[in-house]
């Protein structure tokens, strides 16, 4: 019986090793700017791949590239780092209030990353950034980034299904009745505002906990009173129409 109860031991931590040795490790970084009311306030918080893989490479080199993206606002300059691109954002506060010296406040960026889900095949990284830069309100875009963990890649939406078309059919059905659109009448019979009045998916699809989740960020296809779309669509309904098998977990 001792021997079985210390075998069974083994056995479990031999697991539990398996189950870690699977999971990416990472570390958060945080990138601060000029933190100041009337200049710009910078706050980025997002997760590090630690390993020297090809997986943690792609997700590193991709957080930057959207990072870059989203805080440049100069033309006609190559930016290539995150400290760059803060500087490129505080620059065009400084353009902007030279322009409009009576007129411009400060602006403010602050993103959150972390990890929304992970297994042996997929690993999702969530990105939840607040912009302002003038005007009434700022700008709250979520962005999910999706990758193959064996191939080490970043996956388009489209790589996410085996059939694309027979998934946004789905996806329809399933956006109408969450959000009170009949079956039988046009996408924007209740107020949204699809391009050619025709349903199509998020620019953002990502993995949680709790399943996939469309997310339709402000004025995607309603206003920006109506403030973000949301379908979570629990594993047990999208497995069939995904092209890789999802393990459920608690991150």
């Amino acid at each position: 019986m001792k021997h079985l109860l210390s075998f069974l031991i083994v056995l479990i931590l031999t697991f539990a090793s398996c189950e870690k040795e699977d999971k990416i490790a990472f570390e958060p970084i945080v990138y601060l700017g000029d933190q100041c009311t009337n200049c710009t306030s910078v706050k980025i918080s997002i997760p590090n791949a630690l390993e020297d893989s090809k997986i943690s490479k792609t997700i590193n080199n991709s957080l930057k590239e959207e990072i870059i993206y989203l805080l440049t606002f100069e033309d006609g300059i190559n930016v290539t780092t995150i400290e760059e691109a803060i500087s490129s954002f505080k620059n065009g506060y400084t353009i902007q209030k030279n322009k409009f010296p009576d007129e411009s406040i400060g602006w403010e960026v602050k993103i959150d990353g972390e990890v929304a889900y992970e297994d042996e095949n997929i690993v999702t990284i969530q990105l939840k950034t607040y912009i302002f830069t003038g005007g009434a309100h700022g700008y709250t875009p979520t962005r999910f980034l999706n990758f193959d963990k064996k191939k080490g890649l970043e996956l388009e939406n489209w790589e996410l299904f085996k059939d694309l078309d027979t998934f946004i059919h789905f996806a329809e059905t399933k956006f109408r009745i969450q959000e009170h659109v009949p079956l039988e009448k046009s996408i924007n019979s209740t107020g949204f505002m699809f391009d050619d009045n025709r349903f199509y998916l998020s620019e953002n699809i990502g993995f949680t906990k709790e399943g996939m989740k469309l997310f339709y960020d402000q004025y995607e296809v309603a206003s920006y009173a109506d403030g973000p779309i949301v379908l979570n669509l629990p594993y047990n309904e999208v497995q069939d129409y995904l092209a890789f098998k999802l393990k459920k977990n608690d991150n």
